[in-house]
């Protein structure tokens, strides 16, 4: 599933400290953002075999940039200049078109070896922005050397980590609304290189993936009812986690370390949340009550679980420590919240809402203030964060019996809403963490 990516990193330019911590820089914040404008020339093909990876790689960078809807870039047709990698840079020319960012790049291949360098320069400031890398890689991974530049130019102007060398595990869906077909697949996080991991004989759900990006979890129905597997995406091999006669085992997350995850249980009509300890089997049981406690999610620090419950009587968010104890309420708006998530910042709380026939993607303070609604459609659910917290996807479903699901992001601020490409109807988005 993984082609794996051995990475070179070299500095090519050695910075004094106020070079590398240059005026560039775009501030994320809740409101409109203009984008800045940035130049990105094609990358200089330092061998002629080079040629179309060094256009390919290039595109594919910038496409990673402009697609957060923080920067627009400059048609190569008004460049003035076209600077060599090593030559230096002639500010005035880029100035004029009003470029603010400089994105210059080299690309050699020997065999099927790709060797990437590039640099980023404040055009204003008239100096570079950070040190110089070399990545190294096959030529079979060349998208992922191309999304770790965009991570790098990213980062470096707005402060923030950067989350384009990542993967999306997702259910794709075929066959009618009422007997879809429904297997688990991953991509890249902009919709390529799909593979899947099995097949359309039974109905998956929910897949999670671990910390470490190497494992998932997920509801299968392989045994006619709700059983949840872990899946080691390195071999394929997928066993059943927490069996027990008379239950059904549903919305696992792994927490933070790996080596637990929490889930729901339901037996006799009762739904609570427990935990598993993956080395040692040891299962406990984290509620007792009534209702339904469904969907838990750890804060990235371990110590904390948000859940969705009806035990109010509409469904509702709450906190409990990680080893339970007496839950406390964080959802007190109008409508009914559910799939809530901790953001991998520990700053937000993402949840899907369902208010006046409208469902909406939205975020909150882990304390429940600050509630802010970023989407609204027939069917949005599900959401999932980015690995560096300021992006989520999620769900989307059209109305009527033709109705199919689609993925689409959008950012914390409620802004750059798209779908996802995928190659048909897809649900169940989880984001990895950043690939090694």
């Amino acid at each position: 599933m993984r082609l794996l990516l051995r990475v070179a990193l070299v500095l090519l330019t050695a910075l004094p400290a106020a070079a590398q911590q240059g005026p560039l820089r775009i501030e994320i914040t809740e409101g409109v953002i203009e984008p800045l404008p940035i130049a990105i020339p094609t990358f200089t093909a330092e061998t002629p075999a080079a040629e179309a990876w060094a256009r390919d790689i290039t595109r594919l960078v910038a496409q990673d940039l402009i697609g957060t809807g923080l920067f627009r870039e400059i048609p190569q047709d008004a460049f003035i200049s076209r600077p060599g990698f090593d030559a230096p840079v002639q500010y005035a020319d880029w100035k004029a078109i009003n470029a603010q960012g400089l994105v210059t790049g080299a690309v050699s291949l020997d065999g099927d070896r790709l060797t990437v360098k590039f640099r980023l320069y404040d055009v204003f400031a008239e100096q570079p922005l950070g040190e110089g890398l070399q990545f190294g890689a096959s030529t079979a991974t060349w998208r992922r050397v191309a999304h770790k530049v965009a991570d790098q130019v990213y980062s470096r102007i707005t402060g923030e980590g950067g989350y384009f060398d990542s993967r999306v595990a997702f259910v794709e869906e075929t066959g009618p609304k009422d007997a879809r077909l429904k297997r688990l697949a991953v991509m890249d996080y902009d919709g390529a290189n799909v593979s899947y991991l099995t097949d359309a004989s039974s109905i998956v759900l929910a897949p999670r993936f671990s910390p470490d990006g190497n494992r998932l979890i997920y509801t299968s129905y392989a045994t006619g009812f709700p059983q949840i597997y872990e899946m080691n995406l390195q071999t394929y091999a997928a066993r059943p986690l927490g069996e027990q006669p008379g239950t059904m085992t549903f919305a696992p997350r792994f927490a933070p370390d790996g080596r637990r995850i929490v889930f729901s249980l339901s037996q006799g009509g009762n739904t609570d949340i427990y935990s598993l300890d993956l080395g040692t089997g040891e299962r406990r049981r984290l509620t007792e009550a009534p209702s339904i406690e469904t969907a838990p999610s750890f804060s990235p620090d371990g110590s904390q679980i948000v859940f969705e419950s009806d035990r109010s009587g509409t469904q509702q968010l709450y906190v409990m420590p990680v080893g339970g104890g007496e839950p406390r309420r964080i959802s007190f708006g109008a409508g009914r919240y559910g799939t809530p998530v901790w953001s991998p910042r520990g700053d937000y709380i993402a949840f899907t809402k369902q208010n006046a026939g409208r469902f909406h993607i939205g975020v909150m303070r882990t304390d429940g203030s600050e509630e802010r609604l970023l989407t609204a459609s027939f069917l949005d659910e599900g959401p999932t964060w980015a690995p560096n917290g300021r992006v989520l996807m999620f769900t989307r479903e059209t109305s009527g019996a033709g109705g199919q699901p689609a993925l689409f992001s959008v950012d914390i601020s409620g802004r750059n809403l798209k779908q996802v490409p995928t190659q048909g109807p897809a649900s169940d988005p989880s984001w990895s963490p950043l690939l090694p």
